[in-house]
């Protein structure tokens, strides 16, 4: 958390206390709300059993509960940004919040599994709003204080947040179901995302009025409120919905044959190659592209920053749905007591998102990074039945330095190559490249781990790491970019 500043008497300018721009009031609710989606992402995996026994319905039915949040989320983050630019990051952080306590609300009192599933979809909506918003929220409030960036820390609390909570939730979970029984992790969201919304209402400043489109013909000044009473269409056309639409399809179809591998149903991916290829189409000629990927094409360190992020995070969720699964069905631990072997994973990289982030760098973190993943993912190689428990504990250190220096650096790396104008489509656009990471180590390990957990599985999932890391190393190596500073 940055200083809090010299104290002055002096009346706010623009809804921002002068020397505190980032005080501790403006930056509680979106670390609040942007923990809730990572959060969220494990925190229903220790509920799963006790919901099947609950609603009489199959263990394996009960995935799909961790499907539906993952295909909200991915698709949702980039969409929320667009959102934000639009009509303001706060409204939309708002309305995420209040999606994310219906959903909480429906699913503690669900008695199917269907109503379970609209729950999910709606708390990975909902939480979606919440990182993309806050990164918009924070860049203008720096633009209004006069600052070319914000203070490393409040990047820095915002990736803990968005990013190093992701494995809490095992253990919360754990925690909540053995006290208060399964609905808990549902309900559990609504005293949080109520937090996260007086909080918001009573701190951060009220957005202007809605903005001008992005990319606004040459001359049209920054913030300016188009006429109240634009139709529909004019709305329309600002958020690209052709292209939200297109890019909600593409991406649905590829997330679910992912999803059903080992089962490969490869009518979902030609599908999916269809609607990649009209979705290139209609944005190369959109007004407002939704995607800007003449913009992705021509700005290589925003493309590799995306590709970084995902990569490391391919490795990184493997640890936490691999190492997890042989812990458990190798090793003989409990669910609860392999969630607490990867508690310092989450300790390690919050520590050192807080230490790395101060400094506002780019290369050193990302290497940092690359490395980590590398080591780490040789150290899976000696993880075997009858060797040192502890070994998990290590791997896992590891894998939290890795985190915390790509989420740092990455997300340090964003800020300063996305234009200002497109940074929440952006920053949606990081953490929907964090989903497919995760998603395809869920992949990896389902397709290994198909019949039966194993020693041997386990190994062959870490040579599969060790090539992650490998391309992982030398592209970042190669990245000239990370060699210079963006122009001022």
């Amino acid at each position: 958390m940055p200083a809090p500043g010299p104290t002055t008497n002096a009346p706010p300018v623009n809804g921002i206390p002068p020397g505190r721009p980032f005080s501790w009031r403006f930056t509680t609710p979106l670390f609040v709300g942007s923990a809730l989606n990572p959060i969220n992402s494990s925190l229903i995996a220790t509920a799963l059993v006790p919901i099947a026994h609950g609603l009489g319905v199959s263990i394996g039915r009960t995935a799909a509960l961790v499907t539906a949040l993952y295909l909200a989320s991915a698709i949702a983050q980039p969409t929320a940004g667009k959102a934000a630019e639009v009509f303001g990051p706060r409204r939309v952080f708002l309305a995420g919040t209040g999606l994310v306590i219906v959903g909480g609300l429906i699913g503690g009192a669900a008695d199917s599994l269907p109503v379970l599933l609209i729950s999910r979809v709606l708390i990975g909506l909902g939480t979606s709003c919440a990182y993309p918003t806050a990164m918009l929220l924070i860049r203008r409030r720096a633009e209004d204080a006069g600052l070319d960036k914000p203070p490393g820390g409040v990047l820095g609390g915002l990736q803990i947040a968005g990013i190093a909570t992701a494995s809490l939730g095992l253990p919360l979970g754990g925690v909540l179901v053995a006290a208060l029984g399964w609905r808990s992790v549902f309900l559990i969201n609504v005293p949080v995302a109520l937090v996260a919304l007086v909080t918001t209402v009573a701190w951060v400043p009220p957005d202007t009025p809605p903005q001008s489109p992005p990319h606004s013909p040459p001359g049209t000044p920054p913030h300016t409120p188009p006429d109240r009473r634009r139709r529909a269409r004019d709305i329309a056309a600002a958020l690209d919905a052709v292209g939200i639409a297109g890019f909600v399809a593409a991406m649905v179809t590829l997330l679910l044959f992912l999803f059903a591998l080992p089962d490969a149903h490869w009518y979902l991916l030609a599908i999916s190659a269809v609607l990649w290829i009209a979705l290139v189409l209609w944005e190369l000629r959109a007004g407002t592209p939704f995607l800007d990927l003449r913009l992705l094409a021509g700005n290589r360190a925003l493309t590799s920053t995306y590709l970084r992020y995902g990569l490391v995070l391919v490795c990184a969720y493997v640890v936490l749905y691999g190492v997890t699964q042989w812990a458990q069905s190798v090793r003989g631990l409990s669910e609860t007591e392999a969630g607490m072997l990867l508690l310092p994973m989450t300790l390690m990289s919050g520590l050192v998102i807080s230490l790395v982030s101060r400094r506002n760098t780019v290369r050193g973190p990302v290497m940092a990074a690359a490395l980590a993943c590398l080591v780490g993912s040789a150290g899976v190689l000696l993880l075997s039945t009858s060797g040192w428990i502890g070994w998990i504990v290590v791997v896992t250190l590891v894998f939290g330095v890795a985190m915390g220096t790509s989420g740092a650096g990455n997300q340090t790396a964003l800020y300063e190559h996305a234009p200002a104008e497109q940074l929440g489509t952006a920053s949606g656009l990081l953490r929907t490249f964090g989903y497919l990471g995760s998603i395809a180590a869920s992949a990896i390990t389902g397709i290994v781990f198909r019949t039966h957990v194993s020693d041997r599985g386990m190994h062959l999932i870490a040579w599969i790491m060790v090539g992650v890391g490998v391309v992982l190393v030398l592209t970042t190596l190669a990245d000239r970019i990370l060699r210079t500073r963006p122009a001022p």
